[in-house]
């Protein structure tokens, strides 16, 4: 079994930031009728379409500014910087050819009862999985 180290989280901290997800993703779906797809609305204000007031600018800085308060964390991963940027481009692809990212598909679909949702989030569930398995039971020459 490969050598994992457990992080301690203060449950609170998860439970808060769950909290603050859901209020998010329900905030934008009731005030502007907008889910709260995150690839999305980064897609669209990279392009330049900020939106009404600037909303997607605004959602985006209440993403990063929890952050920058509270800290990045533990900031230590068992991965070179080659390896980190390759696991983001995969994800990014990823995201582009699944219509959304993990969050969106989870907090937003499957709270809108979408189909599509629901097979991706089973998808993503199910490849960690085999992945926690391969990793910690498999060997590979």
């Amino acid at each position: 079994m490969a050598d994992v180290a457990l992080v301690q989280i203060p449950i609170w901290r998860s439970i808060a930031g769950g909290a603050l997800i859901g209020g998010g993703a329900a905030v934008l779906i009731l005030h502007n009728g907008r889910i709260a797809g995150i690839s999305g609305i980064l897609d669209h204000a990279l392009h330049g379409a900020f939106g009404p007031r600037g909303w997607r600018i605004a959602f985006l800085l209440g993403l990063l500014i929890p952050g920058l308060i509270l800290g990045p964390g533990d900031p230590s991963f068992r991965a070179d910087a080659w390896t980190l940027a390759a696991a983001g481009l995969l994800v990014g692809y990823g995201t582009r050819t699944g219509s959304g990212c993990t969050s969106g598909h989870v907090v937003c679909g499957i709270g809108n009862l979408s189909p599509r949702s629901l097979v991706a989030t089973l998808t993503f569930i199910s490849v960690a999985m085999a992945t926690v398995y391969l990793v910690g039971h498999v060997s590979l020459p």
